[in-house]
């Protein structure tokens, strides 16, 4: 199968052939449709986080059951399928208290380094996913089923980003109704933290970013307020906006510490300031002790701490009854060979996502 092989960081994307197993016990083998490029695959090309080499990236993704191996009972050949980059074992600590995203089974990610190979040398597969490439093999509890009449490209999204950000608001921070929120980064994940504040009834919803053009689709997206921080402290205008006493909930979604900060200073007393972003690998987030005697919470997010089997078919269902926009996410189509280009989209700041097609 041809897939975008990562060889080093700071270099592009090599297509080239790679050889997938048949699904062993419990496996499924999907049929890429189409695939997300999300910014977690950038922070490994550019090297904030370090991946052995050779890899396939790519984990936001959807496609259609090719073949299932022993014992497959969930999908059967032809159904479709949203990938989830957090495949449950459903018997460690994590899996039996409910928290199937925090699921740390040494022998899930053990399966990612055994499956594919590049002229018979082992290739590792990006969290279970590696959706770079035209087919994919994952654990049978990494496959979510969705309907036939939901479009592809919209679905691999759900795989990630929405998840993540929606998530972030309805079940990481679990935002209130009528809540003043703030979020801090509108891009792919940032603007479904939005979309999540938005389900939630917050009252308020503050985007804050550095592109003029981003904070334009954070209105669409539901955003009431609009900061531009390379005009302005944003800090200090949040805190302006809100008569001087900060938002209840402020998300970060970049990955950058300062941003984090940002976050956790705009946030009023018994406020939460929730850290999306993926930060580089050996990075510290520094905030004043003293602002804890004020209640003040700072949480982490993976996943946007959701239960994928359960909250992905509701966010499909959101989106085909038109209450989550998920086609305005998709900004550009583009083939397996022109992953290297649309790295360089992100990087300009004027996309909300690309999405790889594979094709029907």
């Amino acid at each position: 199968m041809k897939a975008a092989i990562f060889e080093k960081a700071g270099q592009p994307l090599v297509i080239d052939d790679v050889d997938i197993v048949d699904p062993r016990a419990g496996e499924v083998m999907v049929r890429t449709v189409c695939s997300g490029v999300c910014h977690s695959d950038l922070h490994f090309v550019d090297g904030l986080w370090p991946l052995p080499m050779d890899a396939i990236l790519g984990h936001e993704a959807a496609g259609v059951v090719e073949k299932i191996g022993d014992g497959v009972s969930y999908v059967k050949p032809g159904d479709k399928v949203i990938m989830s980059f957090k495949p449950f074992c459903g018997k460690c600590y994590f899996c039996m208290r409910g928290q199937g995203h925090l699921c740390n089974d040494p022998m899930i990610g053990a399966s990612a380094a055994g499956r594919l190979t590049r002229r018979g040398k082992p290739v590792l597969q990006m969290a279970n996913v590696g959706s770079f490439a035209e087919y994919m093999v994952t654990h049978e509890s990494g496959v979510v089923k969705v309907p036939d009449e939901m479009p592809m490209a919209e679905a691999a999204l759900v795989g990630c980003g929405v998840m993540t950000g929606v998530g972030a608001a309805l079940y990481t921070a679990k935002v209130p109704g009528g809540a003043i929120t703030a979020v801090i980064g509108c891009g792919g994940i940032g603007l479904n933290v939005i979309q999540g504040c938005r389900l939630a009834g917050a009252s308020r919803i503050i985007a804050i970013d550095v592109v003029p053009g981003k904070l334009d689709m954070a209105r669409k997206f539901g955003a009431t307020d609009t900061i531009n921080a390379k005009e302005t402290d944003a800090v200090a205008r949040v805190v302006e906006m809100t008569g001087g006493l900060g938002v209840e909930f402020a998300f970060e979604a970049i990955g950058n510490t300062n941003a984090a900060r940002q976050a956790f200073d705009m946030i009023r007393s018994g406020g939460t300031a929730c850290i999306v972003g993926m930060m580089p690998l050996g990075s510290e987030i520094s905030v004043p002790g003293p602002a804890f005697l004020a209640e003040k919470k700072m949480i982490g997010c993976m996943y946007g701490s959701t239960n994928f089997r359960e909250h992905m078919p509701k966010l499909v269902d959101l989106f085909l009854s038109g209450r989550l926009d998920l086609s305005n996410l998709v900004s550009q189509r583009m083939g397996l060979e022109d992953v290297n280009h649309a790295f360089a989209l992100m990087k300009s700041g004027t996309v909300a996502r690309s999405v790889l097609d594979f094709g029907d």
